[in-house]
């Protein structure tokens, strides 16, 4: 019984061991050189937060810590869209009749619900919007919709054709606004 206590206890203490080994050795004496005194990195790693309060800048398996939340120190610090802004903003202003069940500004996706005309009760569409460059291109953005017919039989909705030319006349009415987006902005 005394044996298993012990081991446990040496368990636990190579646990701690190689813990703070993988933190960068916290606790490790540094001299500091405006005063001369002794600190610990751990003290030299931390600097002010939102508020005064102290953050750790030090990391947990790699940049950005356990949960990788902070960016790698070569990647772009760049906030915002991933995807070009004229070409969502006009995504978004082209079907905005329509009613969003998903927009991904990082993926460059959009994702309406189901959509019923008034004068076709009938028929129902959906559509996705997906912007493939940061740059503001022709090819930048690709469109598909998905149309579905009501069933006279089951009652049921059934997948049904798209007319080709419609994917095409949404890209080109995206990219029209678009242009028109950049121009108002003062955009070459």
């Amino acid at each position: 019984m005394l044996g298993s206590s012990n081991s446990y206890r040496l368990f636990f203490v190579g646990f701690l061991a190689c813990s703070l080994v993988g933190c960068g050795g916290e606790g490790v004496p540094e001299r500091n050189a405006d005063t001369g005194g002794v600190r610990n990195k751990r003290d030299s790693s931390l600097q002010g937060g939102i508020g005064g309060s102290k953050q750790e800048t030090g990391s947990l398996f790699g940049p950005g810590g356990l949960f990788g939340s902070k960016p790698d120190k070569g990647t772009s610090s760049d906030t915002g869209i991933a995807v070009n802004a004229y070409l969502w903003r006009a995504s978004l202003d082209t079907i905005n009749f329509i009613p969003l069940a998903s927009a991904d500004p990082f993926g460059g996706v959009i994702i309406t619900d189901w959509y019923t005309p008034v004068e076709t009760p009938n028929e129902r569409m959906k559509v996705q919007v997906t912007i493939l460059d940061r740059e503001l291109r022709a090819d930048g953005v690709r469109v598909s919709v998905f149309k579905q017919s009501q069933s006279p039989k089951a009652g049921g909705w059934i997948d049904d054709q798209v007319d080709p030319h419609t994917n095409t006349d949404i890209e080109n009415a995206i990219l029209t606004r678009a242009r028109q987006l950049r121009i108002a902005q003062g955009g070459k």
